[in-house]
């Protein structure tokens, strides 16, 4: 167990995080060494927030095969897949529940590989870290480990190591081999296209410029713009922004060419935008805000730009981030989403089996229903099944 990253080291993290990474752009940018070293240079992780770091790391002789981003928490925000009910009952029927373990990438509701391993040695690597994570929560009296945001494979290991699979929802745009927008708004039904054309055009109607940013070309002054719409979204989301406005600087110096910043300008000021984070084959839509409301402009900074950038990239997805069944009509499809859980107290873990057993078939019941009411035409939607 490790207290912070660079006891591990970039090459060895790396190794085992994004070993695809010597031929290009990781496939997931949030699990790479530079975003989590990111959140602790900048004191969104540490002292004071909740996110205790406890890395994980497996060796074989000398060389590191395994690791994973693993914290102590002592609340449950930040996480997107919610134990809040879990933690109350916990405690009424007399339980502590915090502090926990949390397997994930904080404050990160996107899909990706939670335990980081060596493709040459997966199966053994993937299995200690499980077998570690638990050790650390037995011997230290955590109540629970929760890996969230796994991966379907994951999933499946996992559960046949013993844990508890959960299901989730959200919403993802898929690339059907689209050459434009254009191209995109012509598998849709007429009523949806013709909806969707009238909201870019009134975002349009604004009365500025939108500015689609990454690598050198974002500057500080875009995040002295966006520092604000953030610190304005997660004032009524959370209460308390997640990240510190140390991290924007710390992901311009990390990670500026992993990054799309969408900014709406006018009359010389910026009054709105979105960040997202660029994977190999996949975006992934983070954060919004605005200082002016503006009609369907977040639709077109958060949504329909995502899909610009994803066609003219030739990326096979965008993930905009959890919860929104208003994304559906935009052409953003539910998809079921992973974790798994381990519960120290084994009366407590047989209800909350019970529990995700009848969750899980919810889950299903609710996307099956909502990709009926897609918004696609009858024959896209047969073809995405």
């Amino acid at each position: 167990m490790h207290p912070t990253i660079d006891s591990i080291g970039q090459t060895a993290w790396d190794a085992c995080a994004c070993p695809e990474a010597g031929n290009g752009r990781p496939n997931d940018p949030f699990t790479t060494y530079r975003f989590l070293k990111a959140l602790e240079a900048s004191g969104s992780v540490g002292t004071g927030t909740g996110w205790h770091p406890h890395y994980l790391s497996v060796t074989q002789g000398d060389e590191v095969i395994g690791v994973a981003p693993m914290y102590a928490k002592t609340h449950s925000q930040g996480e997107y897949i919610f134990d809040h009910n879990w933690a109350h009952g916990y405690e009424r029927a007399g339980g502590r529940y915090y502090p926990k373990l949390q397997v994930a990438v904080p404050h990160t509701p996107a899909t990706g590989r939670r335990f980081l391993v060596k493709p040459e040695q997966a199966a053994t690597a993937q299995s200690a870290l499980v077998q570690g994570a638990v050790h650390v929560a037995t011997e230290n009296n955590f109540s629970s480990i929760h890996i969230t945001f796994c991966t379907q494979s994951e999933r499946d290991a996992g559960e046949a190591m013993g844990l508890m699979p959960r299901a989730s929802q959200q919403f993802h745009w898929f690339n059907d081999s689209y050459t434009d927008f254009d191209g995109f708004l012509e598998s849709l039904s007429s009523r949806k296209r013709k909806n969707i054309r009238k909201e870019r055009k009134r975002a349009q109607e604004f009365g500025g410029t939108i500015h689609a940013l990454t690598g050198d070309d974002i500057k500080p002054e875009h995040w002295d713009a966006f520092w604000v719409f953030y610190q304005d979204t997660g004032a009524r989301k959370w209460g308390t922004p997640y990240l510190t406005r140390a991290f924007f600087d710390e992901a311009q110096a990390r990670l500026r060419d992993d990054m799309l910043l969408v900014l709406a300008e006018r009359d010389g000021q910026y009054v709105a935008g979105a960040l997202n984070f660029i994977g190999r084959d996949v975006l992934y839509g983070r954060y919004w805000g605005c200082i002016e409301d503006h009609p369907c402009l977040h639709f077109e900074l958060c949504y329909y730009q995502a899909i610009d950038f994803a066609i003219a990239h030739g990326l096979s997805r965008v993930e905009a981030g959890a919860q929104g069944s208003h994304k559906l009509a935009r052409g953003y499809m539910p998809v079921t989403t992973h974790s798994l859980h381990w519960i120290g107290d084994e009366s407590f873990a047989r209800a909350i089996a019970d529990y995700l057993d009848a969750e899980r078939a919810a889950v299903d019941e609710d996307i099956e229903i909502m990709t009926a009411y897609g918004p696609f035409k009858k024959e896209n939607i047969e073809e995405q099944e």
